[in-house]
C-alpha cells in the first residue's frame, strides 16, 4: 500500500476553501431565516393593527371624527360648501343617505381613513390620534402618498361622476376597504407583502394596497361598462375573483403603477 504524503499547508488551504462557501451559505441561511420569521410575525401584528382601526366605530360625537369627515368633504369638494352636516349632499361624493357614519357601520373609522388617505397631506394630522401608529411611520405613510397619488385621486373622483359610467365613489371606497381587510385576515396578502416588502410589513404597506385595488377597480368598471350602478355587487364579486386569482401566484408583487 502506497503511503500517502501529507502537506499541512495545503491540507489547510483545501480545508479552509472547502470551509468558506459553507460558512457563507450558513450565514445567508440565518439571515433568510430571521427575514422569514420577521415577515411572518409581521404579517400577524399588521392584522392586529389593521383589526384594531376597524374596530372603532365612527363617533358623531367625537369631534376628531367630525373634523377628519369635513376634511374629506373639502377634499372632494373643494369649491362647494357643505350646507349642513346631515345633508343630501353627501351623496355627491358618493355616500348613500344623508349621514354618512351610516355607511362607517362595517369598516369603521378604517374606512373613511382610507378614503381620506389618497389625498394631500393636511389631512394626514387627523390619522395621528386615529391609527396608533408611531409619528415617524406616519409621516413616512403622508410623503408616499401625497408624492404619488393626489392627482390620480382627483381623476378617480372625476371619472366616477360619469354621466354613463358613473358609481358612489365614498361607498366603492369603502367596500374596497372591506376586500383590502376580507384578503388580509384570509392571509390572501401573504404572497404579496412578502414579495413586495423586504422586512416587517405595516399600515403604510396596507394602505398601498387598497390604493391599487381603488385604481385597478376603476380600470376594471370602465373596461366592463356595466349596465348600470345596479350591477355593482356582480362586478365587484368578479373584479374580487381577479384580484384573488393574481394573489395566488407565489411570486405576485400587486404595485400600482403612476
Amino acid at each position: 500500500m502506497k503511503e500517502k504524503n501529507i502537506n499541512p499547508e495545503k491540507d489547510a488551504s483545501s480545508i479552509r476553501r472547502g470551509l468558506i462557501p459553507f460558512l457563507c451559505s450558513q450565514h445567508c441561511f440565518k439571515i433568510c431565516m430571521k427575514m422569514c420569521l420577521l415577515q411572518i410575525t409581521g404579517y400577524k401584528q399588521l392584522y392586529l393593527d389593521v383589526e384594531s382601526v376597524r374596530k372603532r366605530p365612527y363617533d358623531s360625537d367625537n369631534l376628531q371624527h367630525e373634523e377628519l369627515l369635513m376634511k374629506l368633504w373639502n377634499l372632494l369638494m373643494p369649491t362647494k360648501k357643505l350646507n349642513a352636516r346631515i345633508s343630501k349632499q353627501w351623496a355627491e361624493i358618493g355616500f348613500q343617505g344623508d349621514d354618512p357614519k351610516t355607511d362607517f357601520r362595517g369598516m369603521g373609522i378604517l374606512g373613511l381613513i382610507n378614503l381620506v388617505i389618497m389625498y394631500p397631506p393636511t389631512a394626514f394630522i387627523h390619522l395621528l390620534f386615529l391609527s396608533g401608529l408611531p409619528d415617524s411611520i406616519l409621516a413616512n405613510i403622508t410623503r408616499y402618498f401625497s408624492e404619488n397619488y393626489t392627482s390620480e385621486a382627483h381623476q378617480i373622483l372625476s371619472r366616477s361622476n360619469h354621466p354613463k359610467l358613473g358609481y358612489s365613489y365614498a361607498i366603492v371606497g369603502i367596500n374596497l376597504t372591506e376586500m383590502a381587510y376580507s384578503l388580509l385576515k384570509s392571509e390572501a396578502l401573504k404572497f404579496h407583502l412578502y414579495n413586495f416588502v423586504p422586512g416587517i410589513p405595516t399600515m403604510e404597506h396596507f394602505h398601498q394596497f387598497y390604493c391599487y385595488l381603488v385604481y385597478e377597480f376603476d380600470k376594471f368598471w370602465f373596461e366592463e361598462e356595466p349596465e348600470s350602478i345596479m350591477y355593482f355587487n356582480l362586478y365587484r364579486e368578479k373584479f374580487h375573483e381577479k384580484i384573488k386569482g393574481l394573489l395566488l401566484d407565489c411570486n405576485v408583487a400587486l404595485t400600482l403603477k403612476v
